[in-house]
Parts: structure tokens; sequence; C-alpha cells
């Protein structure tokens, strides 16, 4: 999907023959500093300048810690904030920072050599990470490095800003201490399955890593304090302890608590019948600048609303759920499993994705196969989920995958929803890992909703080169899985629901409906049109039913209907 989740690349530090031999000959270099100062916000926006009181310090979204900075574009303000740095001459510096929002710039002025900047058209509903180097002249002691939106455009956040080169004598932030035991460690919310696992925050922590009977099985980020543990046992006991982390190392285990499980949890029961011709919608358990919603919220024009996102745990394969009740305004989780239970009594199916661009999740083998669909089943009995979304942008095994979802469908039987997201490549041929898995998996398969977005151009099922954001685009790649062996309820057409929901590849609701009008009866085509008509075709999808509201869901309000009245 679009929630275009940040692509962490590790880096590599390469000496060259040159480096080598100064070492050799015992030249000593200071190591690179971070000459930015609170590059992580956590005090405030100390050191930092906004132009015309656009930003603010927030404690949710956050890439770690308990800080970032959220600034918003107001008329011709596009919101920049920036601070000066004290710099060496004739150095290098690498600037970088994670952001979260559309059209994001990153950049450095007065270097004393050439000025840089980078820019993000969107990162969705996830943080992604900018970086770009600069030189500074032969007198240049300070250079002002800065962030800024684009005119028109929601709120944007930044974090974990750095300026790293040689150190110019200005100053640094100090260097993280090991954080200390967390303490008040509590369970709550036991259930059949799963229990709630809470403990109080350490200031100096970016994460916590979660023990079950000694060995670690989950690792908790973003400012939280608490996490839910599925996939356990009925009636048994297991003792959890918590440790605290950040960027000097990890700090001690809290004392160890017990939790029990209740007895036998007879589940949710199944799930309604998916409509012939259904609209699907992503919502979004974040806020990125597009509308909050609670899953009641969501617009009754969509059949299957998919939850997004699972959490990975430190266990392969295996997933958990955490509500961002902080980020959506106070929703807890009461209320989330109440609002399911009655979307699912008005015949609507609430199902939960698995992945996204950030998801970190990975079926390899049948032991990680196994547990995703143990712990998708203990999420379903937990949450009232009605089936799953596979989101993985990162690729898939089929054998694996299909394993995997096998053994989910013969626990959950019949009534069980899977539907997929994959790319644009990853659908071009029969023998891709995504197709692979859906023809495999054919006769329990709900939909393959792929994303025509953030894509390049693609070849149609004619043979032909077709750029995304036209009817073209849409029909003759759709032609691909119609023709290559899945059933025309099993194809739907997915899409942005505004220009901000993806960062490229929106199309107008009208050219939505051209296509399934293209598809299904042969009318309001492009330049391809296809060799005879799909009437069963099972509808769209959209990223996301937050981006929609935002809209004043003029998306749903026009696709939705459009579906709804297909043959």
């Amino acid at each position: 999907m679009n929630r275009i989740r940040s692509l962490v690349l590790p880096i590599a530090v390469t000496l060259t023959a040159g480096a080598l031999s100064a070492l050799a000959a015992g030249t000593a270099q200071a190591a690179d500093v971070n000459v930015a100062r609170n590059g992580g916000f956590e005090s405030g926006l100390a050191n930092w300048s906004c132009t015309g009181g656009t930003g603010a310090s927030v404690s949710s979204p956050v890439h770690s810690g308990s800080g970032a900075l959220k600034a918003t574009p107001a008329g011709q303000d596009n919101a920049r904030c920036s601070q000066t740095v004290t710099v060496k001459p004739n150095s290098t510096y690498t600037l970088s920072t994670q952001v979260q929002g559309s059209y994001v710039y990153l950049g450095a002025t007065g270097t004393g050599t050439q000025d840089v900047s980078t820019w993000t058209p969107g990162s969705g509903g996830g943080w992604q990470k900018l970086s770009t180097t600069f030189s500074t002249g032969p007198g240049t002691t300070q250079v002002t490095v800065y962030t800024h939106g684009w005119y028109g455009q929601p709120a944007y956040f930044v974090d974990e800003f750095s300026v790293f080169g040689p150190d110019g004598g200005g100053g640094t932030d100090p260097g993280p201490s090991v954080p200390g035991a967390p303490a008040g460690t509590a369970v709550s919310g036991q259930s059949a399955n799963a229990l709630t696992l809470s403990w109080n925050a350490v200031g100096s922590a970016t994460g916590y890593y979660v023990y079950q009977d000694g060995v670690r099985v989950g690792t908790v980020t973003g400012g939280a304090a608490s996490t839910r543990i599925t996939g356990l046992a009925a009636s048994t006991s297991y003792s959890f302890q918590v440790s605290a982390y950040n960027a000097a190392g990890e700090g001690p285990k809290s004392a160890p608590v017990t939790g029990t499980t209740t007895g036998t949890d007879p589940g949710p029961g199944p799930g309604p019948a998916v409509p012939k011709h259904a609209l699907t919608g992503y919502w979004q358990n974040f806020n990125n600048g597009a509308t909050v919603q609670r899953i009641s919220d969501v617009s009754a024009q969509y059949d299957i609303i998919a939850v997004s996102f699972a959490d990975a745990t430190g266990t392969p394969g295996a997933i958990t759920f955490n509500l961002d009740s902080a980020g959506l305004g106070g929703y807890t989780v009461a209320q989330f499993k109440a609002d399911i239970a009655a979307k699912k009594a008005a015949g609507k199916s609430v199902i939960l994705s698995i992945g996204g661009e950030k998801g970190t999740i990975s079926v390899g083998d049948s032991a990680s196969a196994n547990n995703l669909a143990n712990s998708a089943y203990a999420l379903m009995q937990e949450y009232g989920f009605t089936g799953i979304d596979i989101d993985l942008e990162n690729g898939l095994n089929p054998t694996y995958m299909t394993q995997a979802l096998r053994s989910l469908s013969s626990k959950a039987g019949s009534s069980l929803v899977i539907t997929m997201a994959p790319q644009t490549i990853d659908m071009q041929s029969t023998q891709g890992g995504y197709f692979r898995t859906a023809l495999n998996i054919k006769d329990i398969l709900t939909v393959v909703n792929m994303q025509y977005y953030n894509s390049g151009s693609m070849n149609g099922c004619d043979g032909k080169v077709y750029s995304q954001g036209s009817v073209d685009f849409l029909t003759a790649l759709a032609c691909i899985q119609l023709e290559g062996g899945l059933d025309p309820s099993q194809v739907g057409i997915g899409v942005p629901a505004s220009p901000s929901g993806a960062g490229s590849g929106y199309v107008s609701p009208t050219i939505v409906n051209n296509a399934l009008d293209c598809l299904t009866r042969g009318t309001n085509c492009g330049s391809f049109k296809p060799s005879k008509t799909y009437p069963g075709l099972r509808g769209a999808m959209t990223w996301s039913t937050n981006w929609d509201a935002k809209a004043g869901s003029a998306w749903s309000n026009s696709v939705g209907p459009k579906v709804h009245g297909l043959p």
C-alpha cells in the first residue's frame, strides 16, 4: 500500500585504501559526531525555529523516543523548521532524518559550496528516511539545516534528525546511557489466548524488549509502554519481563510478573458472507494527517474493512496487534472490539492486514507458517476479525504462505475472508510468488486487490506497455489476472482514495468507474478493450477509508454505488 513505510538500509562503513594507509601510518582521525541539537525533539522545539509558528512538538506519531516534530503548512508558508549547526571547514557531513507526510523536504544552506536538498512525494502511513550529504567551504563554520513541507499539503512529521561529520566545536547532544529497568510491570485484559502486559515508561528508552518465560518474544517501539501478547494457551500461566533499550544498549530486565490466561474461548463465531460485488477499504491504525477514524466511523459503503496493520513479534512468522489508542484520540480496545462486532452485525467483514511497506513479517519455513496461522487465529478470536489481508511488500514464499493460509482456513472455517494486495510487478506473471500463492489457494481466496499505483509502466495482457493513471492501465493489467487463472470474483481494482493517499497513480473515481464498466459490461473502455466481459468482477479497493473521509468521502460515494450496481 502507500502507507509508504520507510525502507531502512544498513549503513556500511568502508575504509578506502588511502584510509587504510593512513591508519597503518598511525594517523588518528576523530570519529564523526552528530552536530545537530535536539534532533529527536525530546526537548520540544529547543534549538529549532519554525516559520510562522507552524511547528509543534508531539508525542505521536514518533519514530523512536517520546517526541517528534509536527509542522503544518498554511497559506504561503511551507512550514520550514531549521537550526544552525557548527561545522568544520573543508569537511563532509551526512544530513538525514525520518519523515512522515506528503512532499517533505530536507536540505542545507550556507555550506560555502553547493547547497543541497532532497524530498519525498509522500510517505503515506509510515516513516521514510531522507538523507543527503554536503561539503563545507574553506571558511564555513556554520550551516543552516532545515526541513519543510509544501503549500496546500497537510501536516508532516520529522524525527531522528541528524548531521553527522567532524565536530565543529559547537557542542552535540550528550550520548545516551543504558536505560534502567522498567517498573510497574503488570498484566491485564486476560482472555483464553492473550493478555496485555504494561509497564512504566523509561524516559531515556527508544524501545522495549518483552520476555516470556525467559525468551525474548517481542519488541515495542513508538513510545508505547504496553503490548498485547497473543497466541497463548488457555488456562496457562506465563512469566513476563521487560527491558528498555536505546543507542547505548539494553538495560536490565524488570522484575518478573505472572499472567494466567482464562478458560477455553468459544471464539467470535463465523463472519458474514462477502457480497458478490464488494468495496474494500483499508483503515489506518495511526494518524498520518488523514482523518482519524474509529471503526464505527467507516462509511457503510465499505463491505470489507482491512485494519492496518498487524505487528511483527520476536517469533518468526508470528503477529500481534496493538491498537494506537493515543494516536486515535483515546480509542480503547473495548470500543474497538465493540465496533468490529457492530460492523459484523451489519454484514461487514473486518479483517487484519499483514505487512504494508514497513511490514517485517517473513514466512520462509514450516515453523513460521504455523506461527502465522496460530497467531492470526488467536487475534481473530481476541478481536473478532473475520479474516486476514496479505500485503507483504517485500515479497513472499508461495510454498509456506500457502501452508499458513490453508492452516488458518482449517481453524477458522469456510467463512474466513482472505484478501491480498500485491504490487503491480507481483502480478505480471503467474510464476511470481503472489500470483502462485493466489492460484494455490484459489478455493479459499476471497479477492486480490492489486495496487494500481506507486508503479512504473507495466505490461497489459495484450503485451503492450501501459502507464499508471489511465483506464487502460487498470483494465489491461486486471486482464492478466482474469486470464491467468483467477475467477472474476477474485479480482478487484485497488487505487488511492485521494492524491494524498499515494505517491503517484491517483485516478479520479470516474476513471475507476469506467474501468469497472469496461471489464464487466464492455463499455467506457479506453484504447484497450478486453476480448470478453467479466460481470462477476468482485469490485474495488482503496487506501484508505481515512483519506476518503478527509476528501469528503467522494471516492466511496461514487465508486461504492457503482460496485454495488455491477451486474
